[in-house]
Parts: structure tokens; sequence; C-alpha cells
């Protein structure tokens, strides 16, 4: 099976070289890290250093969010281990630098086994720490068989990903024998993960280590613009939206401004290339804008601000009395909408949620977060925006929800614990 699997994954990237050629010529962020994900070990993490290894992978910002407390807290637990950290996605390993210092992070390596077979001879982890579904067979395999002990932990079977791991259940039961712990965010993931082939015996529920994430520090960019906006009200901020969400969201942002002229919009699209062509969109439609790359620190008032910028939105969250939480209006399946209930913002998602439907669900049915489609949404944010003292008490709400769900992250380090003494006590 894996010699078959790997022949087609390479297959796979030798026909894509015209492609991944094309792109990196478009965008040069494709080639960031190409070395490292086939293989080459970065000298920066060869340190001399005779500790054993832990290794944290967190696939892109999200996940690197998610696990940032479970990083600081393994490092306070287990100071005779080092700590590393890898992502797949150039965002995410930008985060991860910032968060955790260059020279702990690297690149994810392609699943072939010569590039995973390169960082498990040259690092020899002991512990292998996969942040939610990363069930890369060859990685697992390989990983197993080197000897290190591998968790995954704030595990999630999204609805989307549900039938296609169900299709393949019969190969997947195999890879994941590899796995010694699995910790579900949920009793339904807990049981997706045994339907799909997870040995029953690994599998526990430990809860979401994102509600554990603490409100990020206010950055230098927060402090500046919470002084430029001191007159701008309301202020809306838009994350993580996705193409096709942008007209929608601009086109209610102009309704809310014949009656605020005062409002502002701050738009942080999700991937860096659509910069350009949202910024295009705003000067389209007439709407005074500025961009965070290019503004200078003066005062603004009724127009968009736009984030083109890397790991500022959390903190950015900070500043709205309303947040619409993007990838929702289109089929993406939505983004974390516990980001801005932490700041205690009155927060709004469309209807395609289910990449959080646990979180959004149980928001939902205690009146702490508002749900809307294309066309009711331009009403509600108007609606919110109008009713500043029911916009705050929704925020609240939000906030008291998520202060009701905390404690994943100790329950998963308890768990991490058992599972390197028991790893001690074996070897």
């Amino acid at each position: 099976m894996y010699l078959i699997y790997s022949a087609l994954l390479m297959a796979a990237l030798v026909l894509g070289i015209p492609y991944w050629l094309w792109q990196g010529f478009r965008r040069t962020r494709y080639w960031s890290g190409l070395g490292e994900r086939l293989g080459r070990v970065p000298q920066r993490i060869r340190e001399l250093d005779t500790r054993p290894l832990i290794w944290v992978h967190a696939v892109s910002v999200g996940e690197v969010l998610a696990v940032a407390g479970l990083v600081q807290q393994l490092r306070a637990r287990f100071p005779g281990y080092r700590v590393l950290i890898s992502t797949t996605t150039v965002s995410g390993q930008t985060l991860a630098a910032k968060r955790f210092g260059q020279e702990k992070v690297f690149f994810f390596p392609l699943d072939l086994p010569f590039a995973v077979r390169a960082y498990l001879r040259a690092l020899n982890p002991r512990l292998i720490v996969v942040a939610e579904t990363e069930f890369w067979p060859n990685f697992l395999r390989l990983a197993k068989s080197s000897g290190a002990t591998i968790a995954v932990v704030n595990a999630r079977i999204s609805d989307r990903s549900l039938p296609g791991y169900r299709r393949f259940r019969a190969l997947l039961a195999a890879v994941l024998q590899n796995v010694d712990l699995f910790l579900a965010q949920t009793e339904n993931d807990a049981h997706r993960l045994v339907e799909i082939g997870a040995p029953a015996d690994r599998v526990q529920t430990a809860g979401n280590v994102k509600f554990d994430i603490p409100p990020p520090a206010e950055i230098a960019i927060v402090t500046q613009l919470r002084s430029a906006l001191s007159k701008a009200a309301p202020i809306i901020v838009c994350g993580s939206t996705m193409d096709g969400e942008e007209p929608l969201l601009l086109r209610a942002f102009i309704n809310i401004l014949a009656s605020h002229p005062q409002a502002f919009l701050i738009l942080a699209p999700r991937h860096p290339e659509r910069f350009d062509k949202v910024d295009a969109l705003i000067a389209q439609l007439g709407i005074p804008r500025w961009r965070r790359s290019r503004w200078s620190g003066e005062p603004i008032q009724g127009g968009v601000l736009l984030l083109d910028s890397i790991g500022e939105l959390a903190s950015i969250y900070s500043l709205a009395q309303i947040a619409f939480v993007g990838g929702s209006l289109v089929a993406r399946g939505g983004h974390n909408i516990l980001e801005p209930a932490q700041f205690g913002v009155a927060t709004v998602t469309g209807v395609s949620y289910e990449n959080f439907r646990d979180i959004v669900d149980l928001f939902r049915v205690q009146d702490a977060v508002r749900i809307a489609g294309p066309a009711e949404l331009p009403l509600l944010l108007l609606d919110l925006a109008n009713q500043p003292d029911e916009c705050a008490a929704l925020g609240q709400r939000a906030l008291k929800v998520l202060q009701g769900q905390t404690g994943a992250t100790e329950r998963t380090l308890e768990a991490l614990a058992t599972l390197l003494k028991s790893r001690s006590a074996a070897s």
C-alpha cells in the first residue's frame, strides 16, 4: 500500500511541475521552504543539544494559534526536552517564527520516504504531537518505526472530510494504527475517529484547546489604530474573508455608511495573494480606503482599511464592536469565531460553518453569535450598528460562553505526560 501511495504521490508531483513553476514565477512564496520540504534539514534546528525532542506539527495559522499555549506549557512542564514546531503553509511558518523563534521552526517535509527519513534521522524525536487531523501515511509509518511516540491532539473530523475518510476506511485504519493517542475535541469527533479506523482504546476526549488561547497582547498597530480611530463608530472587523465574500461585505458596509458616516471597516482577506485584487475592488466601489502596509498613522474614519499583513488579525479584533468571520458566506466551511469572542465582540458568521460546527452551535444555542446568509447579512449588520447596547450584550454572551469551556490544554498536557512516562518506562 505504502509503495503504491508513494509512487502516486511522486507522479503527481512530477506531473505538477509545470504548474508549480508557473505559480512560482507568479508568486515567489511558492518557492518558500522548498529545500526543507524536500528533506534538507535546516542548520538552525540542528542544535547541539543532548535533550530528547518533542516535535509539534501545526499546519497553518489557525493550528499555530491553537497550539501556541500548548507549546508554551510543554516547554515549561518538560524542561528536559527540546520543542520544535513544523508548519505546512508559508503563513503558518511566518506566524510560528514570530511566536516561537525562527530557530525553533521549520517546514514539514513532503510525505515522501526520503524527505521524512531525513528529518527523523536528524531530529530523532521522542514524541510527535500532530495538531488536528494530519494523517500522512508515510510520515506516521516511518515516525513510528523510528521509535517515536505519536499523539494527535485537538483532533476533529469535519462534516466535509468525513465522507472521504469513510470511503477509504480500510486503508486509513492501517495508517491510524501508528498513532498512540488521539485526543478529540468533542465526543462526536471521538466517535468519528473510531468510525474511520482509529483504535477505540487509544481515543479520548480532551476538549478544544482553542478555547484556552489567551487574548493576544496589544501589538503596535492596534495601539496606533485605536488612536487613529478614536472618532470612528462603529468599527467592524471582517476577518479571514474568501473570494466572493468581499463584494457582499463592502456593499453592506456602504449601506451602513449612509446612516453612520464615521463607520470604519477593517478587512482582512484570508490569502495574501488576493490583497491587490481586494484593494482594487474597494477602489472600484468608491469607498475611501487605506492599506495597512502604506498607512502612516493619520486619523481615519468613514472608510476601509485593508489589512494586508499576516498574524495581526487576532489582536485587531479587539478594536471591533462588530466582527464578521469569513469563509462562511461561500462554501468554505468557515473560520474560528473564538478570536473575536475572546474580546467580547459581537460576532457574525455565515451559514457555511461546518469546519467549526460544534463551536458555532454551542454559541448559537446560547444566543452568543449571529448567523446570516448573503441575503440577510446587510440588514443584520445594519441592525447591530443601529443597536449598540444589543451589540455589546451579544459580545458579552460570547465571552461568557468561551470562558465556560476552558481547560482542554491542561487535559492534553496530562495525557501527553502520561504517554511520555509510559514510553520511558517501556524503554
